[in-house]
């Protein structure tokens, strides 16, 4: 998917989070993000998603030459993101079929594959709401994965991961992104963005 940004500014009452931004994303470019707390890469990286509009500029979509509607970029889009919240009544199992009613599988990929390339297959019927942060952190990473999208976004996909987690992270990405646009928002770890081509530092106007 390609994703330009034109002047574009994002505010909340009277507090501008970031103001004439430029920005274009082609399809296959990979991008890091870069900020510290509160510099408003978050908030960027749900106006790109179609979570959230903007509020000044433009913004447009566009695949394989088409253009896209803002309010439909969602079926061809992938977040990973800490504040994302999962159904914890669900299973690992449930978790994944559910998801996969409204999003088809990456690379034809069947539950079976899914749980084993998670690394949490042993956890499968374990409800979500006993998962650890690490662990949840990891399942919101493996849907996004394996969801067959062309826009990808992470936001500070090494949260609460442990060392090994953040190997199978390191392990994995290349396979699912390599032709995917991919945005990576990040307080500069750069074990989350080492493979992104191109870097945008953004901070408060």
């Amino acid at each position: 998917m390609d994703v330009s940004l034109h002047a574009a500014g994002k505010r909340f009452n009277q507090d501008w989070i970031f103001r004439k931004l430029d920005l274009e994303l082609r399809q296959g470019d990979s991008l890091a993000v870069l900020g510290g707390n509160g510099s408003g890469k978050s908030t960027l990286l749900r106006v790109i998603s179609g979570i959230m509009g903007i509020s000044e500029g433009a913004i447009a979509y566009q695949s394989e030459g088409v253009s896209i509607a803002p309010e439909a970029v969602y079926r061809d889009v992938s977040i990973a993101a800490p504040y994302l919240e999962l159904p914890g009544l669900y299973t690992l199992e449930e978790s994944l079929e559910f998801h996969f009613r409204f999003k088809k599988p990456k690379q034809g990929m069947k539950l079976e594959s899914m749980l084993e390339r998670s690394g949490l297959a042993a956890h499968r019927k374990k409800f979500v709401y006993h998962f650890s942060s690490g662990m949840k952190q990891r399942l919101k990473l493996c849907l996004a994965f394996f969801s067959d999208t062309s826009l990808l976004l992470l936001d500070e996909p090494l949260s609460n991961l442990d060392s090994s987690a953040i190997d199978w992270y390191r392990e994995i990405l290349p396979e699912f992104s390599n032709d995917r646009t991919l945005v990576v928002c990040s307080n500069h770890d750069t074990r989350e963005f080492e493979l992104c081509q191109s870097v945008l530092e953004i901070r408060k106007p």
